[in-house]
């Protein structure tokens, strides 16, 4: 007689059968362990172990070798929804090709990143798609979509979006809040999750380290109210690594682990990445919320089970069905292929953004004429925190040099040649007969974050002999120190200084440094190690930072001292915009490689601190020039910068992203024109800082950010790209279809070169009754045109896009009205527009008899905040500062209110202590607020106020109150 397979194990059962049966086998203690993102396996089910996360942001991340995509933000750049479906299907490919020889590799993947690039400060900007949520969630459908495969059951890996929500800020992430209106929330930064989530190709989302609204995100009602409304698949939400411990220990919102931790389960956390590998502590955590009655076994059950539909998603329980399984042998035939090596390059290749072009731009290679590749980044493959370890690396130089010919190339980098000098002599680097070790993370690593410096390579010394260093000054002061044969000055943990790192890198970077000049002494400088904190010292066994029990004094009388900081003169033997200018002036044509390091001044943790280029980058680009006027500026960074005094002087500017393994393949191709370049910029470029609103205020709509509502004039603007052929866009029409528009037009190549061109499409309202976006993407398409080709392009645009979030009665809506169809080639070059009529109820004023105000629900503010009504639920408002009658005044508008036929009092509901001015058609009546209990006891205040008809209402806060809202008591009543 067959044996029958346990139910969780018969493929034949439907899986909330199979999760069922499996649920009621584990013991407590079981289902409780699973609930860690390092969940033990339970021999005696043969459920082996698994883990959540597993970086994939542009390739496998953190394992060892992998295929190197564009970062995030370059494939935002292609405006290619098919090549990034592509990709993440390889990507997903290696991901399982890894597992199968590697089980530490995980197939819940972390990614994408859909945090909208609002503002271009954002040290994390590199991880997104896009500053706009339709243009966000199109390119994250696209690759989760290949991340998941397209079997009907089972998945080749699990998608996880990250950062739920309104995240774009690292300056005190973990303790500042996001405030946040209800139409910017579900306008902008909702959507771009909402469409991904509904692609249906999405397993969970990962939730921000930063609080919104007052409340943390981990404990975020939005996660059951919005996310989970949105489909009927389970959804896993795994806590960012160590947020639960943050949530007591750095926001303080609650009192102890197990009240914290039970409230994340409650709210929709069901996995705890918290502590590392080790378990022990966020398991007795939950144990303890048990045993206090926080929460019941069915709280951790309902964790449990999407977990294990996850991993019965995955195929764990039925790897003879698992269409994505593969053996070691299989799995490296999915693995580094020539496949994966094109679609690399087609990515990179499509990422690039021509910015302006003045003719100079293609080159032909066919002359044999000279090219001088210069700049700090023009023989530089960088990668970032979230990027695998290259197995193919391309530099400009390396793709310049094969697309044109080395003998027709010369290079001059621009760093600084610099040597230094103590009391104790030159510094110098040691000879060695070092072979290289592989790159950092090449074996891979679960948290990369702990791996190690080199302590096997001796440290540097003072003597007769000096070195000579090539000097990198990345901006706000930040260096980084390069010995003559390609390594980086760094410091290991025993702290002492060597010539050991490849590359700048890892999460506390160890390969920068600051001057810091020494007063009373002329040309002296205390060498600063930023990673560390210390000053270096000349000490009789080598140079080194102090210990972490020594202080080393900075004072300068104390040089020689044991742990003093020494003192450094810095003769330089070559500046860098020497070098560059008679490259420069040797060539027919010069191309400045110029922009960041993903690991220095803006990156996870750090924000950035200016739109300028880095002063020794301007040097570079402005000496070029004045050696030669046939100069490209070929920008390679992870965010933009304000290159107002390039565009202006320059004959051709690029754009591109850190374009992985093939970046200077791909670039050599554009500037020789085997490619005409269609990379559309995914986010504005200013002209300034000022320009800006400040990094924390995340209202779009009030201080009119990003190209919805930026009123400025930007150096380039979203959507922006230009070609080496012209198009034109003609004949568009727009009709109803039911619930969608049907837009159509025709775009065709009027040029004599083959190229994509990217047909995107705006709506505007004429005449809304609210601030509505100057222009909104509704869709886009990149198509491919020979010359004189034409294509006609249908839009299918649901008429829902045309809406927005009505604050006056809690719902969306499309106003009945006129709207505008733009097409064109980016958000201000528009080409064409033709006018549609949306029938429907107007909107009418607000019902104050019968909805009252929520505080929330206002049309404009000025100097408040939103704030956690609840612990649980529930948004208020309080002032942004005290108020005072200098300082703007903290103030609520809320426009349009109906009083129909009249009302006789208002009833105030705050918390706190202070006072509430309401206005109405030009009377205030002031309403006390005296001292509540704490911040979360709401109590209701009582005025006479009356008023009939329709008009605004202002609300006036005053003191330490939080206003909940108004409710009106009506004549009648």
């Amino acid at each position: 007689m067959t044996e029958q397979p346990q139910p969780f194990r018969d493929p034949q059962l439907p899986f909330a059968k199979r999760i069922d049966d499996l649920l009621q086998r584990l013991t407590l203690d079981e289902r409780i362990a699973m609930l860690h993102q390092f969940a033990p396996p339970v021999d005696r089910l043969g459920l082996g172990a698994f883990r959540t996360g597993q970086e994939a942001l542009h390739g496998v991340a953190w394992m060892g070798p992998a295929t190197v995509f564009p970062q995030a933000v370059g494939l935002g750049a292609t405006w290619n929804d098919e090549l990034v479906r592509r990709i993440g299907e390889a990507v997903g490919n290696e991901v399982r090709a890894k597992r199968a020889q590697d089980d530490r590799v995980g197939l819940n993947v972390w990614a994408p990143t859909v945090n909208l690039l609002r503002h271009p400060l954002w040290g994390r900007g590199e991880e997104g798609y896009s500053e706009d949520a339709g243009l966000t969630s199109a390119i994250a459908v696209a690759y989760t979509r290949g991340l998941r495969g397209d079997h009907p059951l089972y998945w080749r890996t699990a998608p996880v979006l990250k950062h739920w929500l309104a995240h774009n800020n690292e300056t005190d992430r973990d303790t500042s809040s996001s405030s946040v209106r209800p139409r910017v929330l579900h306008e902008y930064d909702l959507r771009a999750f909402r469409d991904a989530v509904r692609g249906g190709a999405v397993a969970g989302v990962m939730p921000a380290y930063n609080l919104v609204n007052g409340r943390p995100n981990h404990v975020s009602q939005l996660l059951s109210q919005q996310l989970r409304s949105w489909t009927d698949r389970s959804l896993v939400v795994c806590s960012d690594a160590g947020a639960p411990s943050n949530l007591v220990d750095s926001e303080h919102y609650f009192d102890t682990h197990e009240e914290a931790t039970a409230a994340s389960l409650k709210a929709g956390v069901d996995s705890f990445t918290d502590h590392g590998q080790d378990s022990s502590v966020m398991t007795g955590r939950i144990r303890g919320a048990l045993e206090r009655g926080l929460i019941d076994e069915h709280d951790i059950d309902t964790a449990v089970r999407r977990l294990l539909e996850l991993r019965c998603s995955l195929g764990e329980f039925d790897p003879e069905l698992d269409p994505y399984a593969a053996g070691a042998d299989a799995g490296a035939a999915l693995f580094d292929t020539a496949e994966h090596r094109a679609l690399a390059q087609e990515a990179a290749e499509q990422a690039v953004v021509l910015l302006k072009n003045e003719g100079l731009l293609p080159l032909d290679p066919g002359t044999g004429k000279t090219v001088a590749v210069v700049g700090l980044l023009a023989d530089a493959c960088k990668l970032d925190w979230y990027s695998g370890t290259l197995i193919h690396r391309s530099t400009p130089l390396d793709g310049v040099r094969e697309r044109f010919g080395a003998d027709n190339v010369v290079f001059a980098e621009g760093a600084d040649r610099i040597r230094l000098r103590c009391a104790d002599g030159w510094l110098q680097i040691p000879a060695t007969d070092d072979n290289r070790d592989p790159a950092r993370g090449a074996q891979g690593a679960l948290d990369p974050a702990l791996l190690a410096g080199r302590t096997d390579l001796p440290p540097l010394t003072c003597g007769d002999t000096p070195s000579e260093l090539a000097l990198v000054d990345w901006g706000n002061g930040v260096i980084t120190l390069r010995a003559p044969e390609g390594l980086y000055l760094s410091v290991a943990e025993d702290g002492y200084v060597r010539a050991s790192a490849d590359e700048p890198g890892g999460w506390v970077v160890q390969e920068t440094f600051r001057w810091e000049a020494v007063e009373g002494h002329r040309g002296g400088h205390r060498l600063l190690h930023i990673g560390t904190g210390r000053y270096l010292s000349v000490a009789a066994d080598g140079v080194k930072v102090a210990a972490a029990d020594e202080e080393i004094s900075a004072d300068v009388n104390a040089a020689g001292a044991p742990g003093a900081a020494t003192v450094f003169e810095i003769e330089v033997t070559e500046r860098g915009e020497d070098a560059v200018a008679r490259a420069a002036a040797a060539a027919d044509t010069v191309i400045v490689v110029v922009g960041n390091d993903a690991h220095i001044n803006g990156r996870e943790t750090e924000d950035r601190a200016t739109l300028d280029l880095p002063a020794q980058q301007e040097r570079l680009w402005r000496a070029a020039h004045a050696a030669n006027p046939h100069t490209v500026l070929a920008v390679t960074s992870a965010y933009p910068y304000a290159l107002t005094d390039a565009a202006a002087a320059l004959p051709a500017l690029l754009w591109t992203a850190h374009g992985g393994q093939a970046a200077g393949t791909a670039l050599a191709r554009i500037l020789a024109g085997d490619i005409s370049p269609a990379g559309r910029l995914p986010q504005t470029w200013y002209t300034s800082d000022a320009e800006l609103p400040g990094l924390l205020d995340y209202d779009i709509i009030g201080s009119r950010q990003t190209y919805l509502y930026y009123e400025g004039t930007p150096l380039y603007p979203f959507g922006h790209g230009l070609s080496y052929t012209d198009f034109t866009h003609t004949s568009i029409t727009a009709e109803r279809d039911g619930d969608l528009l049907r837009v159509r037009l025709t775009v065709t190549n009027t040029g004599a070169v083959a190229a994509d061109e990217v047909a995107q499409l705006y709506v505007r309202a004429v005449a809304p009754s609210v601030v509505r976006p100057l222009r909104q993407l509704v869709a886009h398409r990149r198509l491919h045109l020979a010359p004189g080709a034409g294509e006609r392009v249908e839009f299918a645009v649901p008429v829902a896009e045309l809406g927005h979030w009505d604050v006056a009665h809690g719902r969306w809506t499309v106003e009945p009205g006129t709207y505008e169809i733009q097409a064109g080639a980016s958000s201000t070059d528009i080409r064409l527009v033709t006018l549609v009529t949306v029938d429907g109820e107007a909107t009418g004023p607000r019902p104050v008899l019968d909805r009252g105000l929520e505080a929330a629900d206002y049309d404009e503010q000025f100097g408040t905040e939103l704030v956690d009504r609840t612990r649980t639920h529930g948004d208020a408002v309080a002032p942004a500062a005290p108020f005072d009658s200098v300082a703007v005044e903290n103030e609520l508008l809320f426009r349009k209110c109906d009083f129909a036929s009249g009302v006789r009092a208002v009833t105030v509901l705050a918390a706190g202590e202070g006072a509430v001015d309401i206005t109405v058609d030009g009377r205030t009546v002031t309403v006390p607020v005296p001292a509540t209990a704490g911040p979360y006891d709401y109590r209701p205040r009582d005025a006479v106020l009356s008023a009939f008809g329709v008009h605004d209402v202002r609300a006036t806060l005053h003191g330490a109150v939080r206003l909940a809202r108004l409710a009106f008591t009506g004549d009648a009543e």
